[in-house]
């Protein structure tokens, strides 16, 4: 077996908070030993309710932000020991796609300078070379040679995204970190922008960490999907093992709550219960305040993230269980 293209083990984020006038200092646990691994040329889809940790989880593994614990290995290589000189480097291989299109880009920088400027601080090429390269990149995104000359605020939200995701790819990355990158876009805008993204992987060998709350979205995309909940892995596995028979009460009330017009099928299900708070999340299982099959054990032991069948693992001492 290969070893994976980005190897996540352990990983950890707790920010501080309070310590204020009035405030007593404390900390949120956005991240909670999460391990993943994701294999040259897959997209791993990322899920789970708002608040759960999935962005701060994919800005760890860029180092974007500095881990509280843990290790996150580029092609073999621990990333988080590297000095200033060498992740500049390694930037050029590992980038990401915002939620915001708009707000990712200088409204004040033409479409061109914004896809070239990543060439020019990284020192590629000369100005005809970067030019070259430009008309390249348009083209893959589906965007004339003409429209380098406009501004952000002149493109619609999908053009905005395609001009992302070209700026993104300036420097032949060999991974991508796309966070809710459709979530701000049309439904018809997302499907193009999805097939754009998946016309990419297949053409140029790109791997994707794809964060999302729409469970149709990362379904489509995924072949592997991981389900986060509170901070921690809940389930992790093949798309067809996690969205046609879930193991984790949480992955099967996800499913649930995805509004279905099936005849003889309620229409809308809500997990009971609210997600608890990330500066004092509940002992043991961190689900089991809305779960209904919780146990005393449930309550007071943290399950591991261990293998259930052959194509998935499962964090619940009751997994599988109806």
């Amino acid at each position: 077996m290969t070893a994976p293209l980005v190897e996540v083990s352990g990983l950890t984020k707790a920010f501080a908070t309070g310590g204020g006038l009035f405030g007593r200092p404390g900390r949120i646990l956005a991240v909670d030993d999460v391990s993943f691994g994701i294999a040259r040329g897959e997209t791993l889809g990322l899920v789970g309710e708002s608040g759960c940790g999935k962005t701060t989880t994919g800005r760890l593994v860029l180092r974007l932000i500095e881990p509280t614990a843990g290790a996150v290995r580029f092609r073999g290589q621990d990333i988080l020991g590297l000095p200033a000189p060498a992740m500049r480097a390694l930037r050029r291989e590992m980038q990401i796609v915002f939620q915001d299109p708009f707000g990712a880009l200088n409204p004040r920088m033409t479409a061109g300078e914004l896809i070239m400027e990543p060439l020019v601080i990284h020192g590629r090429g000369d100005a005809a070379a970067r030019e070259s390269r430009l008309r390249i990149l348009l083209d893959l995104v589906g965007l004339a040679a003409w429209q380098a000359g406009r501004f952000p605020h002149e493109f619609s939200g999908g053009q905005r995204q395609r001009l992302c995701i070209a700026r993104a790819l300036a420097l032949n990355p060999a991974f991508l970190v796309c966070d809710e990158a459709v979530s701000a876009l049309d439904v018809s805008v997302q499907a193009q922008v999805l097939n754009l993204l998946a016309d990419l992987r297949a053409e140029l060998g790109l791997t994707y960490l794809f964060i999302s709350h729409d469970l149709g979205v990362v379904r489509y995309i995924s072949d592997r999907v991981a389900v986060m909940y509170l901070g921690r892995i809940a389930e992790i596995g093949t798309k067809a093992a996690i969205f046609d028979a879930p193991a984790h009460p949480y992955t099967r009330a996800l499913l649930n709550s995805v509004p279905s017009a099936q005849k003889g099928r309620k229409s809308f299900f809500t997990i009971p219960g609210d997600v608890p708070s990330a500066a004092n999340p509940p002992p043991g299982c961190r689900f089991h305040t809305r779960c209904p099959l919780a146990t005393d054990r449930c309550r007071t032991e943290t399950p591991a993230l261990r293998p259930f069948g052959l194509e998935r693992k499962v964090a619940c001492h009751r997994a599988g269980e109806a």
